[in-house]
This record gives C-alpha cells, sequence and structure tokens, in this order.
C-alpha cells in the first residue's frame, strides 16, 4: 500500500511542473521586461568604464608618442648640429692649411693674417656660426662679433659657472686633437648676458693655434622647437582630436584654433574655471604626468561646451605641457548606440522564450504523467527494500549490543571473583578459628562477638558489591542528571581489584561537575575503556610502573573525559579502526571487537557526544611515557 506522503509526491510530480512552468513563463516576462532596464543601466556603466579606460589608454599613448617624438628630435638634432660644427671646423682647418701650404715661405705673419682674414666673415648655421681661434698661451687671435677683444690673453677668463674657459680647451686638446665641449660666453644678439654654448675645436699645428665654433644651446633649441611645433600643428586624430601644447606661462604654442597660438590660454578662455583648469594642468606636468577632466567651452566642429578629459605629460627643461583628451559627448553615443541594440536583442529572446516555452509545457505534461507511474512503482519497491532493510539493520544492532554486554558480563564476572576473593577468605578464616576454639573449649565470648563481627563485615561488603554489579546490568533509559564523580567511581570500584593485583596504580584529576545524561551507559563507556588499557598494560614488563590517568574539565557548555596510559600507545596503522565493529588485535579468545564500536554508538548516537583516540607523550614524576589518549566530549545537558 502506498503511503499518504507518497501519493502527495506522486500527485506533485504529475501537475506542478505544468503550473510552475505556466507562472514560471508570467514571471519570467515580469523579469526580463525588468532586467532589460537593469541589463541596459549595467551596459551604460560598462560602456563608460570601458569607453573611459580605453580612451585613457589612446589619449596616453598619443601624448607618450608625441613625447618620443620631440626627445628623438632633440637627438637627431643635436647630432646634426655637432656634425654641422664639426663640419665646419674640418673646413677651416682645410682652408688655413691651404692658405699656410701655398705661403708658409712668407713672414709667419702674414701667414697668418691671411688665414685669419679668410675665416673672419665666413658664416654657417643660419648666420649664427662664425670662427674663433687661440694659440696654446690663451691668446685670442679671432674673435669676429668683439674684434676689439683680438689680441688679448684670455688665459684667466672665467665663464659666469666659473669655469677657465680657454685653460679647459688647451687640456683637452693636449691630449687628443679635436673635442666637443661646453661652455658659457656672451651672445651676440644679447651681449650682457652669458649664455650656454655648446662648441667644437680642434688643434692647428703649424702655429700652436686652436680654431674653434659653438652654437648657442638657447639658438638651437628654439631651432629644435619650432620645426617641433610646426610638425605637431599638423596632426590630427579624426574629426576633433589634436595635440595642444601650453608653456608653464599658460601660453599656448600649438592648438587645433590657429588664433589661440602664441596667447594666453586664460585670455583665450577656453574651458570652464580657465584659471583653475590652466594651473592644474600646469601641475601634473610638473610633476611628470597624469589625468585631468574638466569642461571645455567650444568642442571643435560643435561649437558648444562638452566635457572633456586630458592626458599631460610635461617637458620641464623647456617648461612646455604636452596633452590631448577626449569628449563626453562621444561616449554618450555609443551608449545610445548600444540601447537601440539591447532593445532588438530584448524582442528576439522573448519571441524565442515564448516558442521554447509553449514547447516545453506540452513536453512537461508528458512526461509528468510517464515518471509519475514509473515513481510509483519504485516508491512501492523501496519501501519494500527500506522495511527489510530496517529489520535488518535491528536485528545486527541487538545483537551487537547483546554481544556487548555479554562480553560486559564476561568482564564483571572476573572483577566479582577479585572482589570476593578477599571477603570470603576472612570470613572462612574466621569460621574455621571459631570452630577450632569452640572444638578445643576455648571459645571466649569476646573473641565470638569480634569473630561474628568480621564476618557480618565481610558479607555487607559482599552485598554491597552484588548491588554495584546489579545496577551496572539494570536495562535503565531514562536520563538522569547526576555528578560526574558518580559514574566514575563506580567505574573504578567495578574494576579496582583487578588493578590492585596487576599492580596499575589510577590517577585521578576530577572536576566534579553536574551533567544530565544517561548515567549506567556511561559507567560501561568507561569501564570498556579501562579494561582496555589495563589488558595493554599487563602486556608490559612487570619492572614498569603502570598508570592510568583520569581528568575531567570543562570547555565552554561541554565536559570533556580524559583517560590515557603508560602502555606506549595504539600502533600508527590501525588507530583509526579501534571503532570499527568487530576489529580486534586481542586473540580470538580475549576480545570480540565491538566494545570500542559499541562505546562510540552510546557517545555518539545516545549520549550526543564525541569520542576519540591520540597517541600521546607526556611527562609524570620527571619521567616521559608514551601511551592512547581516550577523549570523550559530552554536552553539559541533553534535551
Amino acid at each position: 500500500m502506498i503511503f499518504e506522503n507518497e501519493k502527495k509526491i506522486l500527485k506533485i510530480i504529475k501537475y506542478v511542473p505544468s503550473i510552475f512552468i505556466l507562472l514560471i513563463s508570467i514571471i519570467i516576462f515580469t523579469i526580463q521586461f525588468i532586467e532589460k532596464n537593469n541589463t541596459f543601466k549595467k551596459e551604460k556603466i560598462k560602456i563608460q568604464n570601458e569607453y573611459l579606460q580605453k580612451n585613457k589608454e589612446i589619449i596616453k599613448n598619443r601624448v607618450e608618442e608625441v613625447y618620443k617624438f620631440i626627445q628623438n628630435e632633440k637627438k637627431s638634432t643635436e647630432k646634426a648640429l655637432k656634425d654641422s660644427l664639426k663640419l665646419a671646423i674640418e673646413n677651416a682647418n682645410a682652408i688655413a692649411k691651404t692658405i699656410y701650404e701655398e705661403n708658409k715661405d712668407k713672414n709667419p705673419k702674414v701667414v697668418k693674417k691671411l688665414i685669419i682674414d679668410a675665416l673672419r666673415n665666413i658664416r654657417f648655421n643660419d648666420g649664427r656660426g662664425y670662427y674663433f681661434i687661440y694659440d696654446k698661451k690663451g691668446i685670442n687671435y679671432l674673435l669676429p662679433h668683439n674684434k676689439e677683444l683680438e689680441g688679448k690673453n684670455f688665459w684667466n677668463h672665467k665663464d659666469s659657472k666659473g669655469t677657465l674657459i680657454v685653460q679647459e680647451m688647451i687640456q683637452i686638446l693636449k691630449k687628443v686633437d679635436s673635442s666637443f665641449l661646453q661652455w658659457y660666453w656672451f651672445n651676440p644678439t644679447n651681449p650682457d648676458i652669458q649664455k650656454k654654448k655648446i662648441g667644437f675645436v680642434k688643434k692647428f699645428e703649424p702655429f700652436d693655434w686652436f680654431i674653434g665654433t659653438g652654437e648657442y644651446i638657447e639658438d638651437f633649441e628654439k631651432g629644435v622647437q619650432n620645426k617641433i611645433l610646426n610638425t605637431i600643428r599638423n596632426m590630427r586624430y579624426g574629426n576633433d582630436g589634436y595635440i595642444f601644447i601650453i608653456n608653464y606661462d599658460s601660453i599656448y604654442l600649438s592648438h587645433i584654433r590657429e588664433e589661440y597660438i602664441g596667447k594666453s590660454a586664460i585670455v583665450n578662455n577656453d574651458t570652464q574655471d580657465i584659471e583653475k583648469v590652466i594651473n592644474k594642468l600646469i601641475e601634473i606636468s610638473k610633476n611628470g604626468e597624469g589625468y585631468y577632466s574638466y569642461t571645455q567651452n567650444k568642442k571643435p566642429g560643435v561649437e558648444q561646451a562638452v566635457y572633456k578629459t586630458a592626458y599631460v605629460k610635461g617637458i620641464n627643461e623647456w617648461s612646455w605641457v604636452i596633452g590631448t583628451g577626449f569628449y563626453q559627448d562621444d561616449m554618450e553615443k555609443s551608449i545610445q548606440s548600444r540601447k537601440i541594440d539591447l532593445d532588438q536583442e530584448f524582442e528576439e529572446r522573448l519571441l524565442k522564450t515564448i516558442q521554447i516555452e509553449l514547447l516545453l509545457i506540452f513536453i512537461l505534461l508528458l512526461l509528468s504523467i510517464y515518471f509519475s507511474r514509473i515513481l510509483q512503482n519504485i516508491f512501492k519497491k523501496y519501501r519494500k527494500d527500506i522495511n527489510n532493510h530496517i529489520e535488518t539493520n535491528n536485528k545486527q544492532q541487538k545483537l551487537l549490543a547483546y554481544q556487548a554486554k555479554m562480553a560486559a558480563m564476561g568482564e564483571m564476572i572476573g572483577n566479582i571473583a577479585h572482589q570476593w576473593r578477599q571477603p570470603l577468605s576472612t570470613i572462612s578464616t574466621t569460621a574455621t578459628g571459631l570452630k577450632l576454639q569452640k572444638e578445643l573449649d576455648m571459645l571466649e565470648d569476646d573473641f565470638l562477638v569480634k569473630s561474628l563481627g568480621e564476618i557480618n563485615t565481610s558479607v555487607q561488603y559482599l552485598s554491597a558489591t552484588i548491588d554495584d554489579f546489579r545496577n551496572f546490568f539494570k536495562v535503565n533509559k531514562e536520563k538522569s542528571t547526576f555528578y560526574i564523580k558518580s559514574p566514575l567511581n563506580k567505574a573504578i570500584s567495578l574494576v579496582f581489584a583487578q588493578y590492585k593485583n596487576l599492580d596499575i596504580q589510577i590517577i585521578e584529576n576530577i572536576e566534579d561537575v553536574e551533567i544530565t545524561n544517561y548515567h549506567n551507559e556511561l559507567i560501561q563507556v568507561l569501564i570498556n575503556l579501562l579494561n582496555n588499557a589495563k589488558d595493554e598494560l599487563i602486556k608490559k614488563d612487570t619492572n614498569i610502573k603502570r598508570f592510568i590517568f583520569i581528568s575531567t574539565k570543562i570547555n565552554k557548555e561541554n565536559l570533556v573525559i580524559e583517560i590515557k596510559d603508560n602502555a606506549g600507545g595504539i600502533p600508527n596503522n590501525i588507530i583509526n579502526r579501534i571503532f570499527e565493529p568487530y576489529f580486534t588485535t586481542k586473540h580470538k579468545n580475549q576480545g570480540t571487537g565491538i566494545g570500542l564500536y559499541m562505546s562510540e554508538e552510546i557517545i555518539k548516537n545516545h549520549m550526543k557526544g564525541t569520542i576519540s583516540c591520540d597517541n600521546t607523550i607526556y611527562t609524570y614524576d620527571s619521567k616521559e611515557y608514551k601511551g592512547a589518549l581516550f577523549k570523550i566530549t559530552l554536552p553539559l545537558t541533553i534535551s
């Protein structure tokens, strides 16, 4: 017969899928509509983040490319300058040498004048380049822009940095025939200020001269800058992308709007909060590079205010801000385009969902009817198998419990024998003494009373022992509240006689705690553990002291009982199996292998606790021991 719960399950299987699909369809339509809006919002954020990240990378790369271009141009132009200076000196030397060779039979003064006059008016590098001549004593022979200084001794002349220029040139030319070097000199276009100059000097051996020329760095850099700016002003990225350059004085050097070039960015008023924006861009550039966002008053091609994100990088030696950016309205166009795509995707997905759900409803109706019939038969067979399994399992559990009880009874009978041996011996000895004195007519009343008292004491001890054993085997499945010392003391008293005869010492460290649990079942577990420890201890040499330590303590809401011995521990290859049923290391006549299994069953399933075993090494009386440690953890109260 099928149970009521099974009938309900079969009805659920038959009808619920179809109802469920109908409800889900309605919910899905609603969810998809909401989801579409949520998806768009997420997509919008995603597009914004992706657009920002992508375009930040793009504008950064553009600025980096321009920065590299400028550095490369500086290097290549500097090299070209050095080459031109060197070539000019080589030409000057060639001219001087030719004049010397053609006139060397003439007076040296005449020849020197011919050379000087030949070089005086030669100009190069857009008219900025000229020649100078000194001898090794520092006397100047040619200085076209300061002819009045010709013939003067410049040996002790210092530039604005304190460098003895002519001496430095002479020292260098002692080691090499020619060399590049830098110094500070008066610029002919601004004769009151010394400017940094790069030059090339070369020895002219016939007169112990050296001929040189140079180019002012400032003039050189201006030429490089103009060349670079002309290139950058023509750079374009798409319809409205460009590179702007501002110097640290806020003057535009390059911009897509030519009318801005050469004027102050603040005067051009190209952004909202123009002073703040320009100062921030300059600050970022002076510190290296970075991003900054602001509102540009006029976007090229649109002529309306648009939010813009720029990336700038500084060239501090030129006091330049190099930058470019992208506009917010371009991102909005991408978002709107994506929204149109999402609407179309939603409509297509909705149509497909309706078709699939209708098909699923039909299929599920057929399947639910088919499977409900199959499951009905499975339930019948499953119920039968469960009942058979329960019956078999109950029989096995009863058998194990019976075997455990019988094993415990065997142990107890042995304990009874040890417990009763001493009092029975006392009774026998006292009775024999009384009989002997009576036969010899020596029995006195005092001795008779004393002897009968001893017999009565022994009988009372035997009676108490019988009560302890009877209580141990009493079937009592009721929980009770007791102090932990009670089951511990009873378990110890039941094995005490054997332990004493075997020289096993029990050392207690008991924190007496009140708990609510199964009293007799705990005694059974404790006796099992004590007997196991005893069986291992008697295998050891009799010269070795035998100890069993019992301790209790509170750990939060639990009571922890620990029992350990000094029998050497359990082999590592079997320690994980000791709680298995029928597993034993004893001879088949000595053990059944169910004591620890039943102990675990009692602790876990009845007393709602845990039991575990590990090997432990510890010190007692300044001596190290090794043994097995059993730990029982019980709740202070169980429901």
